[in-house]
């Protein structure tokens, strides 16, 4: 299948264009996953790192296996009209939205979903072609996810730190757990946004006048093993300004509190992947670690949810004037 997307010049650019969304994802996305272990001192940056990156490749691996709706979700999340160069052209734009919009938000350290952006920027560009459309039930499912994402995450993270409260671990024992927490973290990170730029990468090859066979959703294994080798190497580049807003700037947290978030986030994003609603780790984590916090800087809190309020009309009108861009210079 490499062979085929390689020998078609358009569809080896949206492919590339995929794995940069990828990449992106997780050098910006993931480190949320980590970023309470190196901040309550449980694990080094690097050691944690290295861990993230191995735990998302097998993350979405496991998540293509067992349950691929959020990949599905996020492939049937838009229509692109009869005219197929249009259609590729506006996809190539909404992910070079997707990309910018991500870089931004990591330039100033802001925590923000790449898969809501993702969402967004598909959407706004589907909906600047003449017969693009908008389906409601997958976005219903974006939306229902995005809201029970925030208050689960918060409310686990509180009821988790009540929990510890009571049972007083010792700190060095909070930090060894951390290290379960955070692997547990960045293996759901990959099974949730793994599988969404899986979608969006089945999305492209769809309308691929060399692979119509795509048309039917399905995912190949060389696929699966590229995107995850991909997002796994972006996480290897660190994201060290995301942990310090998320662990440092917004709260300050201690081991107990630490892993209260942990798995405040964990179980979130686990239950919402078995129910196969599509979710944000950053929303999930972020309000954990705020329900886990005992003092939140509100200005950095009310900075990382104005930048998610945003989030979707940005994306999704970055997506749609980029999209008008692509086909004028079509």
């Amino acid at each position: 299948m490499l062979t085929a997307i390689l020998s078609h010049p358009v569809t080896a650019l949206t492919c590339l264009l995929v794995l940069a969304v990828v990449a992106v994802n997780g050098w910006t996305d993931a480190p949320n996953a980590i970023a309470t272990a190196v901040c309550t001192g449980a694990m080094p940056f690097r050691r944690a790192v290295g861990l993230a990156a191995l735990c998302n490749l097998l993350g979405l691996g496991w998540a293509v296996a067992f349950s691929p709706v959020v990949a599905e979700t996020l492939f049937s999340i838009a229509g692109f009209g009869a005219d197929v160069p249009a259609a590729r052209s506006a996809l190539c734009a909404g992910l070079c939205a997707v990309v910018l919009w991500s870089t931004a938000a990591w330039r100033f350290g802001i925590p923000t979903s790449e898969s809501h952006g993702l969402a967004a920027a598909v959407t706004g560009a589907a909906l600047a072609l003449p017969g693009g459309t908008v389906h409601p039930g997958p976005w219903a499912r974006i939306l229902l996810g995005l809201a029970l994402s925030v208050c689960l995450g918060w409310l686990a993270g509180r009821l988790f730190r009540r929990a510890l409260t009571l049972l007083r671990p010792s700190p060095a024992l909070c930090r060894r757990g951390q290290v379960g927490g955070a692997a547990a973290m960045a293996f759901l990170h990959g099974a949730q946004d793994g599988q969404k730029c899986l979608g969006i990468l089945l999305l492209g090859l769809s309308l691929s006048p060399v692979l119509p066979q795509q048309r039917i959703f399905s995912i190949p294994l060389e696929l699966t093993l590229l995107c995850a080798g991909v997002m796994a190497a972006g996480t290897a580049l660190g994201g060290r300004r995301i942990i310090d807003t998320v662990g440092r700037e917004m709260v300050c947290l201690s081991p107990r509190q630490g892993l209260a978030a942990d798995l405040g986030g964990g179980s979130c994003l686990l239950a919402c992947t078995l129910l196969g609603l599509p979710v944000s780790t950053t929303h999930a984590k972020t309000a954990a670690v705020l329900g886990a916090g005992s003092r939140a800087d509100r200005r950095v809190a009310g900075r990382i949810a104005l930048t998610w309020l945003f989030t979707f009309p940005g994306c999704g009108l970055l997506g749609f004037f980029l999209a008008k861009l692509f086909l004028f210079g079509s």
